[in-house]
Formats: C-alpha cells, sequence, structure tokens
C-alpha cells in the first residue's frame, strides 16, 4: 500500500473500474436503433477511459504526465455524465440504474475536479515559493 493516500487511490481505482463495467452492463440493456448505438459508443468509451486514464495515471513517469491523464479523466468524467443525462432526457430509459450511474458520474466528476484544484493550486505554491 501506498503512503499517505495510497489507500484512497486503491479505492478510486476500484470505483472508477467498477462504474466502467456497470456502464458496459447498463448499456447491454438498452435496446439497438442506429441513435441509441451512437449514444451507447460514446458513453462506453468516455466511461471506460476514466479509469483506464487513472490506472495510468498511477504509473505516470513526471508530474506533468500525471496532471495530463487527471486532466483526461475529470473531462472524460463530465462527457460520460453528459451522455447519461442525454439517455435520461430522451427517456432511452428511466431506470434505477440509471440514476445511480448519474449519481455515480457527478460524484466522480467532483473527485477528479477536486484532484485538479489541488494540483493546480500546489503548482501555485510551488512557483511563489520558487520567485
Amino acid at each position: 500500500m501506498k503512503e499517505g493516500g495510497g489507500e484512497r487511490n486503491n479505492d478510486l481505482e476500484k470505483r472508477t473500474f467498477r462504474f466502467s463495467v456497470d456502464v458496459i452492463k447498463f448499456l447491454k440493456t438498452i435496446k439497438y436503433s442506429k441513435e441509441n448505438d451512437v449514444i451507447k459508443y460514446q458513453l462506453a468509451k468516455s466511461a471506460t477511459s476514466i479509469g483506464a486514464n487513472y490506472e495510468e495515471a498511477q504509473g505516470a513517469y513526471s508530474k506533468e504526465d500525471f496532471k495530463y491523464k487527471i486532466g483526461i479523466c475529470f473531462r472524460e468524467s463530465k462527457e460520460s455524465n453528459y451522455w447519461l443525462r442525454i439517455i435520461k432526457a430522451t427517456e432511452i430509459s428511466n431506470s434505477e440504474n440509471l440514476n445511480y450511474l448519474l449519481q455515480e458520474s457527478k460524484e466522480i466528476k467532483s473527485i477528479f475536479g477536486s484532484i485538479m484544484k489541488k494540483i493546480h493550486y500546489l503548482k501555485d505554491v510551488y512557483e511563489k515559493d520558487k520567485g
């Protein structure tokens, strides 16, 4: 286990992995249509990208690489939330699972937003200390 935030990192790895799996399972319940398939494809890409990029961030070779990967996680979580809202608004699905995924995507988006703020805050502090 890593020092400090290691346990949280592991929890977030598990959470983003679970989100990806849950989205894929949910997408299997949506019936086929050309329109639905576009939405399903986009959501599958963005939802699975969150966890994949977070895992890559854990093995980042530099601070800049870490920030870049976390930025991707944040953007992909925003996109996933967008596609889930589209599904709800167009009534493609009204399942309870959709409500869970919407809530989870909001929370994951908030987590990565918070990480982004901390990264930029620490960068600002570091640059002020250098000057």
